[in-house]
């Protein structure tokens, strides 16, 4: 286990802290239950459910990287679990505010161990409450949906203030890159443009609130679908996704988020039918096939209103007018 601490403008300090995704990954108590790795390790086939997972990621990636790899076992993923806490006053007393994945590629032609990209998957507490409690009560009873005024904006700030810090710096080479799932009530349709690593790109109809939400934390969005993929995936990035990372990086980053959403939105990444033209995804389509690990999304998204309360009462309120203050004034 890692222990990192700098502190930062603001009073701020943020810890990393680090555990690597295998076999024998426990979860750590302030771990979000929901989050794809955390809820793939629990129950009595946990060891085979991720040692299937760390399989799965390691073909695809050898699939996508099939130059000067015959046998298609060249290389192999590290995963290490990044967890970001913040610590508001200067106390010592810290809340989980983001957890991340590091990919590292190790190549076993060369026996180098090569850095990957970091983001990924994206866990945090505060987006549940947003999502979760937030968003719930502020539409309880009303007959049109609405989006609170200065929604995402503390969280996007937090994000921001994170990527910017010299905790990150010291850390990490190059910005992060979190890949999601596509959303189920847009339809996306396939350009021109095409990548050798990442493929044909798509465009939504309209944008999402997921897409509203992440560009309060400086995110762009772009869609592509890699070869041999059934649906595209989401790409949120600073800078130039194409330019800024290697093709190696990228491939880190697909075989790894894919295999994620394989397991748990088969019906949309593990389907049996590829987009077309003109997509639109359902997590109702039945012509889909299952991998051998299963997880209970009725669960999963129960569990993710406790995470948003959890944030409401160990964060939000205790520190309310300080945070406040704090994002209206925040600048990079």
């Amino acid at each position: 286990m890692e222990n990192i601490q700098h502190a930062i403008k603001n009073d701020f300090v943020f810890t990393l802290k680090s555990i690597y995704f295998n076999e024998n990954y426990i979860p750590s108590n302030s771990t979000r239950t929901t989050t794809n790795f955390a809820n793939l390790a629990r129950g009595t086939s946990r060891q085979e459910n991720l040692r299937n997972t760390i399989n799965m990621i390691n073909n695809r990636f050898n699939t996508l990287a099939n130059w000067d790899n015959p046998t298609n076992d060249r290389y192999s993923v590290e995963l290490e679990i990044v967890s970001v806490d913040i610590d508001i006053d200067g106390s010592g007393t810290t809340f989980p505010s983001i957890e991340i994945l590091k990919t590292h590629i190790i190549d076993h032609k060369t026996g180098e161990r090569l850095e990957g990209i970091v983001g990924n998957n994206f866990s945090s507490y505060v987006r549940d409450y947003d999502f979760s409690v937030l968003l719930l009560e502020h539409n309880k009873g009303k007959d049109k949906f609405s989006i609170p005024d200065n929604f995402g904006e503390l969280h996007g700030n937090i994000f921001k203030h994170f990527v910017n810090s010299e905790t990150y710096k010291k850390r990490f080479i190059k910005p992060p890159v979190i890949c999601l799932s596509v959303a189920e009530n847009k339809t996306y349709h396939r350009t021109g443009n095409h990548h050798p690593i990442v493929g044909f790109e798509y465009q939504p109809s309209e944008s999402s609130l997921t897409e509203q939400y992440f560009k309060k934390m400086g995110l762009q969005v772009r869609y592509f679908m890699p070869p041999n993929s059934v649906a595209p995936l989401a790409f949120y990035f600073f800078g130039d996704l194409l330019a800024d990372y290697t093709n190696l990086e990228l491939i880190s980053t697909i075989s790894t988020m894919e295999t994620f959403q394989k397991i748990y939105r088969p019906e949309i990444y593990n389907a049996n039918s590829v987009a077309g033209v003109c997509y639109k995804p359902s997590l109702k389509n039945q012509d889909h096939s299952l991998t051998k690990i299963v997880y209970n999304r009725e669960e999963r998204s129960q569990l993710a209103i406790e995470q948003g309360k959890f944030a409401d009462e160990h964060f939000i309120k205790p520190y309310k007018s300080v945070l406040e203050q704090w994002s209206v004034n925040f600048s990079l």
